[in-house]
């Protein structure tokens, strides 16, 4: 079984406006953390294989990746596939639980896809990436409750 860095939050918004911004690749710069660019986002995006370009950086590592949309349950889920040359490749589940009225947790899972090394790597990275994570969902609940 692969590792997984598993992070939450409560955004005070309806999911459907959660999702929106989570569907919109263009504004992948704008939450997830160590994401500079996007480029060449498929118009379909967030359906079924359609993908997108990013620039990424991990540390004093900068990288392209590219990522490709595996399962989409709008507004439910959001399931992703994240691969760069140098950094290898990364399955990332976004999911969104109605908490009452306004209020939705978003549920971010992320593992590592590879080889035994791919995840043992993620095993020592973990607690940098789980800060990485909570980082990026904080960024997003400020996003969408700003009505950014």
């Amino acid at each position: 079984m692969l590792p997984v860095s598993v992070a939450s939050i409560e955004v005070s918004a309806p999911r459907e406006r959660v999702f929106a911004v989570l569907g919109d690749a263009r504004r992948y710069t704008d939450w997830v953390v160590g994401t500079s660019s996007v480029r060449d986002a498929d118009e379909s995006f967030p359906a079924r294989g359609s993908r997108f370009g990013a620039r990424v950086a991990v540390g004093p590592v900068n990288d392209d990746a590219v990522t490709t949309v595996l399962e989409c349950d709008e507004p439910r889920r959001l399931v992703l596939r994240t691969r760069t040359r140098r950094l290898g490749a990364a399955e990332i589940e976004l999911e969104l639980e109605e908490r009452g009225e306004d209020v939705t947790l978003v549920t971010l899972r992320e593992r590592a896809v590879g080889n035994q090394l791919v995840r043992l790597a993620q095993t020592l990275a973990d607690p940098l990436l789980s800060a990485r994570n909570r980082r990026s969902l904080r960024r997003l609940q400020e996003l969408v409750e700003s009505g950014g």
